[in-house]
């Protein structure tokens, strides 16, 4: 590209734009950082109850926050509508146990833009004018119970006549280091109505752990203005416009009296702004004006269908007149996000798929957050507060001892999974890559660091359970990261950063060969690798049975991951020969994988296979005590993952890398047996294109056939998680007199496998699609137009496989874009949600959908992997839909 626009110059050459950013959590409270409990009950350890006044000690939440890079300082917007027993400082939910499918954020917001260095930033949220009903939505979720959908803010009726305020928070960056704040209420309801709105600054608690640190400090600097001072941060003054009612002060810090019936805490603890606004408390916050937690209050009335604005400005220098080019440059910021997103969207033509692509960018951009965690630090305590339960020491966490995390990291989403998980991250990197390359590989480098991985090799994989095993999918993720990077960067590539990534995932394969591979055959365990509660037993446990699971999965992300590796050293290997020895390792890897895949049942053919010739599927296999083998015979995902594993050769690569090409050519010679494995395609005038995939063919086509029936996996919304045959004739398995039953469930789940709030029984997720659509194209750019696939399966409608995987990509990007009736899938059956203007265009990115339906279930904010329908969106996969 050779025309470069402002933010993507900014994004090159710019320092410190990134300083300041959507870092601040959206929920710390309920979080295994904040646990101290014996047992690891982290969501009673520290309930929303407490939040308001209790300290947090390794991270701060907020609405709509920010905060610098390292979250020493915060800037956030409360508001309280002069009826709510609780000033709204942050959002609420349900905890897991609490929720009829666990822990769900009870609040309606959305991430409207934001441009990927931070200089400009959009965020909507909806507060009703009556009181905020948390009683109410706590019981009726505890009424409902496992069978019934989740009750959420919007069915309390609270919206129904439009008494409601639309708070947009705006932040525009004037230069590194000087942000402007903009806080516009507009009033929906039929009558005026009050709100109170208090910007709030605040330091992270930094100096209550150990004795001796320097402690912050916040003062008032004239009526208008709060002076903050920070030993490692410098100083910053917050301005504010308007005529405010005060400025409150207190400290960040817990209200011992409150919450322990300790008179000897602080005299103007955490929750005293609350006690000011709430329950009109003059003595609580302190009259002197200091403290390390302050706000200013502004107090409106706002007209039917009126506006009111407030504005603020952040910034190291002192300003005589601070709002004087406010306006100018919030325009200029914001010309510049439409110079930026016009360019990144060139070629759709679509202009509801740029609207929904540009919010699926900024929830991206807004689910970054800083993460803190010193696992060593956690588990033997602070050195001035009292020691923690002994029991800690053996129980969460314990292995992981050299892991200390204090980084700015994409998260899944900041409210129901605030922490960072290691497959999620993988995927997020994608639509990051498009825009902002460097912040992609960063993420992708930082969880090979030492103090992520574990001196074993092995990745974390979530705060929970840092040892739990994700699918091994950072190998695929950094080489389609740099794909994308050289693409935009043109000329050789990062090589530098593929080189750097290699030598760490090298480490992790080989812990994956030497842990997960139970018997040294080639075939892999893993556990229940993130899809949850797909199988009859909880894989990452042990079995009731007894024994242990070949997984179709797990070996076939290992074949995946090899392949992965083998491509990245091919690449680095033509400047460097040393990575031919590597690439070789690698390919001869996959090839034993692929042989034992296929050959699982033992030499004399009386085993089990993964592959069932019966029902042309791939499906687990139970290993019993007593030596019987027996076939799991569930389709799922988990049997359509083997088309992942699969990536072509061209001659012209294996020109430049001959001692790999001599080795691949002595197997194909003295191995026939794996030979078969290779499939090669001669190619007039460029000799031979080699396909290197666990299927051929015949395999192949017999998947597809059940994967592209819409009786079976294909929705009219992508490719669902658990076969639809299940729903009429559900697995079930027989343990000691007690039948184990797995049975389609396109929506919520009935199990409480893994905390209860997911579901892979039957709905549709936008991660393994994508990896769906991506094999389907790799296989055509083998197979060619000529190799033709019946899609859907029955309809006598025959499609290359690259129109297959755009079939794929168009019924996804189906469930946000609005259909001729301007209903969007993704909000199910709500009226006010696909008919009102004020919600209908804007956009949740859910957890999971629907498997019939669409319907977004889970996690509503998790733009995290669903942030791949921004890259679906990119004219590559343009289809009519996106044309109409």
């Amino acid at each position: 590209m050779t025309h470069k626009n402002v933010e993507q110059s900014r994004l090159e050459t710019a320092i410190g734009w990134k300083n300041w950013g959507p870092y601040l959590s959206e929920r710390q409270w309920g979080t295994v950082r904040e646990d101290y409990s014996p047992h690891g009950n982290a969501w009673d350890y520290f309930p929303h109850d407490h939040a308001r006044s209790r300290a947090y000690r390794w991270g701060e939440d907020g609405i709509a926050g920010l905060s610098d890079s390292r979250q020493r300082l915060c800037l956030a917007v409360a508001v309280w509508n002069t009826c709510d027993p609780i000033l709204k400082e942050r959002l609420f939910g349900l905890t897991n146990g609490e929720g009829n499918h666990g822990e769900d954020v009870k609040e309606l917001y959305y991430y409207l833009d934001a441009t990927p260095s931070h200089s400009y930033l959009k965020m909507l949220y909806k507060y009703p004018q009556r009181e905020y009903p948390y009683g109410h939505l706590l019981q009726e979720n505890r009424s409902r119970g496992i069978g019934r959908s989740e009750y959420e803010l919007i069915d309390t009726g609270l919206f129904e006549d439009n008494r409601y305020f639309d708070v947009y928070v705006e932040y525009a960056q004037a230069g590194p280091d000087d942000i402007l704040m903009r806080v516009s209420v507009q009033n929906r309801g039929p009558e005026p109505a009050h709100i109170h709105v208090l910007p709030h600054l605040w330091f992270r608690n930094t100096w209550s752990w150990k004795e001796g640190r320097t402690k912050p400090e916040l003062t008032s600097s004239g009526a208008q203005v709060i002076r903050a001072e920070h030993a490692g941060l410098g100083t910053y003054f917050l301005y504010a416009d308007g005529r405010p009612e005060d400025l409150l002060f207190c400290d960040n810090e817990t209200n011992t009296s409150k919450l322990w019936n300790d008179p000897s805490g602080p005299a103007y603890p955490k929750d005293a702004i609350h006690e000011r606004v709430v329950n009109s408390r003059t003595d609580a916050v302190n009259p002197n004006h200091t403290g390390t937690k302050a706000a200013v209050w502004y107090r409106e009335r706002v007209p039917v269908n009126g506006r009111a604005e407030f504005r603020l400005r952040l910034t190291r220098s002192e300003l005589t007149k601070p709002f004087a080019d406010f306006s100018q440059v919030f325009n200029r910021r914001i010309r510049e996000a439409d110079e930026f997103y016009a360019d990144l969207q060139k070629g759709i033509e679509s202009a509801d798929a740029c609207r929904v692509q540009r919010q699926a960018f900024a929830g991206m951009i807004w689910s970054k957050q800083f993460f803190h965690f010193d696992v060593p630090q956690w588990l033997n305590g602070d050195p001035a507060q009292p020691p923690p339960p002994n029991g800690r020491r053996h129980g969460r966490n314990r292995e992981w001892l050299h892991l200390n995390n204090a980084d700015v990291l994409s998260m899944p989403d900041k409210w129901e999974y605030p922490w960072y998980a290691a497959w999620d991250l993988a995927f997020h990197c994608i639509p990051l890559a498009h825009l902002d390359a460097s912040f992609a590989k960063e993420q992708l480098i930082l969880l090979t660091r030492e103090w992520y991985m574990h001196p074993n090799g092995q990745m974390p994989a979530y705060e929970w359970a840092f040892g739990d095993v994700n699918p091994p999918v950072h190998a695929w993720a950094a080489w389609r990261v740099f794909q994308i990077d050289r693409k935009q960067r043109g000329g050789d590539g990062d090589l530098e950063f593929l080189e750097r990534i290699l030598h760490k995932l090298m480490l992790n394969f080989t812990w994956w060969v030497n842990r997960k591979d139970a018997e040294g055959r080639n075939v892999f365990q893993g556990g229940f690798l993130g899809l949850d509660n797909i199988g009859v037993f909880d894989r990452s446990s042990q079995l009731p049975t007894g024994g242990h699971i070949d997984q179709a999965d797990g070996t076939s992300w290992m074949a995946m991951y090899a392949l992965n590796l083998m491509r990245i050293a091919l690449e680095l290997a033509q400047r460097n020969r040393v990575y031919e020895d590597i690439a070789t390792k690698f390919f001869e890897h996959f090839l034993h994988i692929a042989e034992a895949m296929n050959h699982i049942g033992g030499e004399n053919g009386l085993g089990v296979g993964l592959w069932d010739d019966e029902d042309e599927f791939f499906y687990d296999v139970l290993h019993l005590p007593d030596g019987r083998m027996q076939s799991l015979k569930i389709r799922s995902m988990v049997g359509l993952i083997p088309l992942f594993a699969v990536e072509t050769l061209e001659p012209e690569l294996l020109d430049k890398v001959p001692d790999f090409k001599r080795r691949l050519e002595w197997f194909l010679k003295y191995r026939p047996d794996l030979a078969a494995l290779v499939s090669h395609w001669n190619e007039e005038g460029r000799g031979h294109r080699r396909l290197l995939s666990l299927l051929r063919g015949h395999r192949m086509k017999r998947l597809l056939r059940r994967m592209l029936d819409e009786t079976e996996f294909l929705s009219n919304y992508g490719i669902r998680a658990l076969s639809r045959v299940h729903e009429r004739d559900p697995y079930i398995y027989n343990h000691d007199g007690m039948d184990l039953t797995v049975r389609y469930q396109p929506a919520e789940s009935d199990s409480g496998l893994f905390g209860g709030n997911s579901n892979w029984r039957g709905p549709i997720w936008f991660p393994v699609n994508f990896l769906i659509i991506e094999s389907l194209q790799k296989f055509h750019h083998y197979y060619g137009d000529e190799f033709k696939v019946e899609c859907p399966t029955g309809s006598g409608h025959f499609v290359s496989l690259n129109e297959a995987a755009n079939e794929v990509a168009a019924r996804l990007t189906r469930i946000f874009l609005a259909d001729r009736d301007g209903s969007r899938p993704a909000f199910g059956h709500h009226p006010r949600m696909q008919t009102d203007p004020h919600f209908r265009d804007h956009l949740l990115f859910y957890e999971y959908f629907h498997g019939d339906t669409g319907r977004g279930v889970g996690a509503s904010h998790q733009t995290g992997w669903t942030g791949l329908v921004a890259k679906l969106l990119m004219p590559r996969y343009a289809h009519t839909e996106l044309k109409s």
